[in-house]
C-alpha cells in the first residue's frame, strides 16, 4: 500500500529511543524525512543512524520540552534543513509512577509543562504551515491509562487525559483545512519505560520483576508485550494520505488489554 507521504517532513518528539525511535523509522520506511527531537543527544545520533538506512534525510534537535523558549529556533532549524513539518508527532516522556494524593503543586506544574504545555505550543507552532499547505497530520501518543487509569501512575492518567480532550477539540477546528489530529495509546510495548514501570511495580510489592511481567503478559488476549515497531506502523499509517478520513479519535495499540468497548 502506498501511503502517499515519500518526501514530507516529520517531526518526531522523544524520538530517541523506545516508541519515538520506532515511528521515526517506521515512518522513515515510507520516504519521510525525520526531524528527531530528544533531551539525550547520543540517543538522537543513534536514532538518525537508524532512519538514514531507508535513505531519507534527518536532523537532531536536543530539545528538553519544559523549556518552551527552545520552540523558535528548533522549527526553523527543521523548516532550514528539511522544510516545513507536515507531520508532527507528540510522544513525550512519562513521570515517575505516584499517587494520584499527595504530589505538591510543584510536581503537577513540573510535569504539566513538560507533557501538555509543550505539545500545545509546539502543535501551534506548526499548525499554521499546515493549515496553509492544506496538509497535516498531528498524532499525539499518550498511554492506555487515558481509558483505564493505571494503578500508582496519578500524575500520567491525569495529564495525559488532557491531551485527548485538546486534540478531540483541535480536529473539529482544522478538519476543513485537511489537517487531522489523532491521539494513539499503547498498551504494553516492550520498551525501557515498561521495563522501568515493572522493575518499580516489583519493587513496590516485593516480588520479581520476571513475577511481575509474566503476570502482566498474562493479562493481555494476545499473550505477550508489543513490538516497538507494531506501534510505529500504526502511526505511519495515520500519518499516510490513506488516513486523511480519520480524525478526532483515539487508536489503541494494546493487543486487547484494554478491557472496555
Amino acid at each position: 500500500m502506498d501511503f502517499k507521504i515519500k518526501g514530507k517532513t516529520a517531526l518526531v518528539l522523544g524520538g530517541g529511543g523506545g516508541l519515538g525511535r520506532a515511528i521515526a523509522c517506521s515512518l522513515a520506511a515510507e520516504g519521510v524525512n525525520i526531524a528527531v527531537g530528544d533531551i539525550d543527544p547520543k540517543a538522537i545520533e543513534a536514532t538518525r543512524a537508524a532512519v538514514a538506512a531507508f535513505g531519507v534525510k534527518s536532523c537532531g534537535l536536543t530539545w528538553d520540552l519544559a523549556d518552551l523558549s527552545l520552540i523558535p529556533g528548533h522549527i526553523a532549524k527543521i523548516e532550514q534543513e528539511l522544510g516545513p513539518v507536515d507531520i508532527l508527532v507528540n510522544n513525550t516522556g512519562g513521570p515517575p509512577p505516584t499517587p494520584a494524593s499527595g504530589q505538591g503543586p510543584e510536581v503537577w506544574t513540573k510535569f504539566f509543562q513538560s507533557m501538555v504545555v509543550s505539545v500545545i505550543a509546539i502543535t501551534d507552532a506548526v499548525l499554521p504551515g499546515m493549515r496553509a499547505r492544506h496538509w497535516g497530520r498531528i498524532i499525539t501518543s499518550t498511554s492506555s491509562g487515558v481509558v483505564a487509569p493505571i494503578p500508582n501512575l496519578g500524575i500520567s492518567n491525569a495529564l495525559r487525559l488532557s491531551l485527548v480532550g485538546w486534540s478531540k477539540t483541535l480536529a473539529r477546528e482544522v478538519g476543513r483545512d485537511g489537517v487531522t489530529a489523532n491521539i494513539i495509546l499503547p498498551g504494553r510495548i516492550a520498551t525501557d519505560r515498561i521495563k522501568f514501570l515493572d522493575e518499580a511495580k516489583a519493587k513496590r510489592e516485593g516480588r520479581s520483576a520476571e513475577e511481575v511481567s509474566a503476570e502482566s503478559t498474562g493479562s493481555i488476549p494476545v499473550g505477550r508485550y508489543g513490538k516497538p515497531e507494531e506501534y510505529g506502523d500504526v502511526v505511519a499509517f495515520l500519518a499516510s494520505d490513506r488516513a486523511a478520513y480519520l480524525t478526532g479519535s483515539v487508536f489503541r495499540v494494546d493487543g486487547g488489554l484494554i478491557a472496555s468497548v
